[in-house]
């Protein structure tokens, strides 16, 4: 293997492993504050440390994982005062986008992002976390439609952060009222009338933003292996995991243990 197909090839096992545990973090499988020990997510994934401590900087990078001094990494945990200078910087950042995506949207966007809203639809009655990415990459959809990697990449990062603050201090998620505001934003922006998207958005990304004013709850998780199991190989997250806990338990990875 040449030394530029095997940089390429590591390279492309940090991004596997950054899908993997952004997943995990979006899903809720892995909260804020989890412990992620390099030499563990080895383990997991297959990898040396050194890969592994790549991941988590490029992870660090985009807000998700936190590198305390003498403590090592762990899932980000923002303050409630970040996550309202979050939300508001979302805000600002959805408004361009549906500023630039009125009336521009090709019938081919169109028609993908009403199959996405059903999606979103057949999940109501799954679990949560699954509802709450799936309205997540409505919005991230949306980003990467405008044809602008800077915007595409700023949206990408704060929706996940967003995602971040939901998890430590949300109210349930209403998927049925984010389900039909997303119909809202979409008829506005394929009638061309940017005012309206944008009053649509700032309500619906306010009502979001509303619901992140309640104090975090404390649980007992299992363990980093057990947790990440659904997503080292490349599962599908929420759903293997759904399908692992009515297996019957046995072994090492049935054990919950604290972090």
């Amino acid at each position: 293997m040449s030394k530029s197909s095997g940089k390429a090839a590591e390279n492309d096992r940090i991004s596997s492993i950054c899908d993997a545990l952004r997943q995990a973090i979006i899903e809720q499988a892995l909260k804020p504050g989890t412990k992620l020990p390099e030499d563990t997510l080895g383990e997991r994934f297959g990898v040396g440390r050194t890969i592994a401590r790549q991941a988590l900087a490029q992870l660090a990078a985009e807000g998700l994982v936190d590198h305390k001094r003498n403590k090592g990494a762990e899932v980000a945990t923002p303050s409630w005062e970040e996550a309202r200078d979050l939300f508001d910087l979302r805000m600002s950042l959805e408004r361009l986008v549906v500023s630039r995506l009125a009336g521009n949207l090709t019938p081919e966007q169109i028609a993908a992002l009403r199959q996405h809203i059903a999606k979103e639809r057949a999940a109501r009655n799954t679990r949560e976390a699954i509802s709450v990415r799936l309205a997540t990459e409505f919005h991230t959809i949306l980003a990467e439609m405008t044809g602008s990697p800077v915007l595409t990449r700023y949206v990408l990062e704060i929706c996940r952060r967003c995602g971040l603050t939901l998890t430590l201090y949300a109210r349930p998620h209403s998927s049925e009222c984010a389900i039909n505001e997303h119909i809202e934003i979409l008829d506005a922006l394929e009638k061309g009338d940017a005012q309206a998207a944008i009053r649509i958005m700032h309500h619906h990304l306010e009502e979001v933003a509303s619901r992140a004013l309640i104090s975090p709850t404390v649980v007992q998780t299992p363990s980093l292996m057990d947790m990440l199991a659904p997503y080292a190989n490349g599962g599908n997250g929420a759903r293997a995991a759904e399908a692992a806990s009515k297996s019957p338990k046995t072994g090492r990875g049935a054990k919950n243990r604290k972090k």
